[in-house]
């Protein structure tokens, strides 16, 4: 033995045929994506996208505000009104029968005056000339004052938009409607002057309904509170000192005389149809605001101002009818008054106590400790 290490040497093992197929078939499937990948495939066409296309303008709009959204919104139950009325029927059918019995009876009264004497039967023939000429202007007449008191309202309503709305147009209107109603008026001549002076250099509508408020309403509206304090007085005497049945008419009759004075002053001048219409309009603004409601401070206040209110309950009923008078006159101040409250202090029936409970005893000092508002 020798000491050299022996070398290692390298010994080369057949192959076997069978694991060399399975090995080679696995290298082929992989190899194969491959070969598939490398060969050149034609290009697919993209798909033609679509053409951009002009689209409009949108286009805009305002609307305008309905006329109705202006004004306070009231409930009002439809089904009345398309109720069939049997009595508008009624009165309708009785006046028609009341005008046919006059006719007739006016015929055979002229035709029995000129069976007596043709002499007669002219002057007769004159006579009911003259009652028919007469009832033609009371209706006339009549027909007139409801267009005016209607002319108010609407003036009312154009000052109301031209101010909501900031409408031009309105405003232009309620001006010119301004100047028919108190251009005859002397006592109203100075304020036009100055609003036609002062009008030309203002444009914005709402200004110029204030700058009209403050020319024409100012002396209207102390001259109404006037008319109210009277009535008001008025209608406390005559409660305390009429007799207990007249006392409702007396009473209703001052009330309608305040209205009608209140509506002539602001240019409404109505006759007897439209005092009465008038009324109705109170009546419901009354009842659409609770206007007639009094608590039972007022009336314990009331009533407990003068000595005579203390000693006599007619002296207390006629306090509370005052301030209801008082109530119905500053309703139908608000809607014969053709612009609304702006500028002037609105009145309310505070400002009338002194002047119903005056009548007590008290010398007029009911309000002595409220201070003066022109102060």
């Amino acid at each position: 033995m020798t000491d050299d290490p022996r070398k290692p040497k390298a010994f080369r093992l057949a192959p076997d045929p069978a694991n060399n197929k399975k090995a080679s078939e696995p290298a082929a499937k992989a190899d194969q994506p491959k070969a598939e990948a490398r060969k050149p495939r034609a290009a697919k066409p993209k798909p033609k996208g679509r053409q951009p296309r002009a689209l409009a303008a949108p286009e805009i709009r305002f609307e305008e505000p309905a006329d109705d959204a202006l004004l306070p919104a009231i409930a009002r139950d439809h089904t009345i009104s398309k109720r069939f009325r049997w009595g508008g029927i009624l009165v309708s059918g009785a006046l028609g029968l009341a005008s046919l019995w006059a006719g007739l009876a006016a015929t055979q009264l002229i035709e029995d005056l000129f069976a007596r004497s043709p002499a007669l039967g002219w002057i007769g023939t004159g006579l009911l000339a003259v009652v028919l000429i007469a009832a033609f202007a009371i209706i006339l007449r009549e027909l007139f004052g409801l267009w005016r008191l209607k002319r108010l309202g609407t003036t009312q309503a154009d000052a109301t938009r031209a101010i909501s709305a900031d409408d031009a147009t309105a405003a232009q209107a309620t001006l010119t409607d301004l100047h028919s109603i108190y251009d005859a008026r002397p006592d109203m001549r100075w304020g036009l002057a100055q609003l036609k002076e002062h009008s030309a250099a203002i444009m914005d509508p709402a200004d110029r309904i204030k700058l009209a408020e403050r020319d024409l309403m100012k002396p209207l509206d102390d001259e109404a509170s006037r008319i109210i304090a009277r009535a008001a007085r008025r209608v406390s005497v005559v409660t305390a000192f009429a007799p207990a049945a007249l006392d409702i008419a007396l009473v209703g009759a001052q009330n309608l005389r305040m209205m009608r004075e209140l509506a002539t002053l602001y240019g409404g001048r109505p006759g007897t149809l439209g005092t009465m219409r008038l009324a109705k309009m109170v009546a419901g603004h009354l009842a659409v605001t609770g206007g007639l409601a009094l608590s039972d401070g007022v009336i314990s206040a009331v009533i407990g101002k003068g000595l005579l209110g203390r000693l006599s309950a007619r002296f207390g009923e006629g306090a509370v009818n005052g301030i209801l008078t008082a109530r119905i006159g500053l309703a139908a101040l608000e809607l014969c008054r053709p612009l609304p409250f702006l500028t002037q202090p609105k009145p309310g029936l505070s400002d009338f106590m002194r002047e119903v409970v005056s009548f007590g005893g008290d010398g007029g000092q009911g309000n002595q400790d409220k201070p003066d508002k022109s102060d």
